[in-house]
């Protein structure tokens, strides 16, 4: 997964295969990271709490764990959007 802070136009989408994920607020003491985990629990209709990041705080590929999910549920989720 990729998160771009600082985006004019917030977003998730699929993108060759890599999850993307646009944001608003900028990569300052963690603000991106906690609008990345609201967005994709908004997106995948699960709690916040359901997403948990695992790896990559500090850059922007990242991965997440979504409790109750694979990652093809994932993706199939996104992609119907």
């Amino acid at each position: 997964m990729v998160v771009k802070p600082g985006s004019t136009q917030p977003g998730i989408a699929v993108d060759g295969g890599i999850v993307v994920v646009r944001v608003r607020q900028r990569a300052v003491e963690g603000a991106a990271n906690a609008a990345c985990v609201a967005a994709l629990a908004a997106c995948l209709r699960v709690a916040p709490s359901s997403v948990a990041l695992v790896r990559g705080a500090h850059a922007r590929r990242k991965l997440f764990h979504i409790a109750g999910m694979t990652a093809e549920q994932v993706f199939e989720r996104i992609s119907a959007r």
